[in-house]
């Protein structure tokens, strides 16, 4: 972990004790662009395993989160589809940090800035245990996904590509 040992202290993983889910905490070394492939190999886990969180919007500018595994990418169209817009794509990052509070490759569906509305790939439900952002670069928490549906109450989709 870090030198004091201790896990850092982030708005997600307050939520988190808030809200008494039980995480592991995994901190590796943050790479620019590096994405789910490193943070999966450093902590030596399948990057299907690895749940992404992305930041995203509809056609009036209303963002949302989308959480996906690794190593898969969000049809957008599908997406919009299924969430009830026109169309949904990746906001900015200056964007993704106003909405969030959290900076891009940091992002956690946890202890958002404000409450955003969560779309979840249902396939995400079928893992045991999943790795995702806890609040800062370089640290994941390990949580069951039955957890994120209990508490964050996200809309279950199908919307991944290879």
């Amino acid at each position: 972990m870090r030198n004091d040992d201790r896990p850092p202290d982030t708005p997600a993983t307050q939520f988190l004790h808030k809200h008494g889910i039980a995480h592991s905490n995994h901190l590796y070394p943050y790479e620019e662009h590096g994405g789910t492939k490193v943070s999966s190999r450093t902590l030596n886990v399948a990057e299907h395993s690895v749940v992404k969180t992305l930041v995203m919007e509809d056609e009036n500018k209303q963002p949302l989160l989308v959480l996906m595994h690794g190593d898969h990418k969000v049809s957008t169209k599908e997406l919009a589809r299924q969430f009830g817009a026109k169309k949904i794509a990746p906001c900015t990052a200056d964007d993704a940090h106003r909405h969030t509070g959290y900076l891009v490759g940091g992002c956690s569906p946890f202890g958002t800035k404000k409450p955003l509305p969560i779309c979840m790939e249902k396939s995400i439900l079928d893992l045991s245990l999943i790795y995702i952002n806890g609040g800062q670069r370089g640290y994941l928490v390990g949580v069951h996904p039955h957890d994120i549906l209990r508490v964050l109450q996200p809309k279950i989709v199908e919307c991944r590509l290879a």
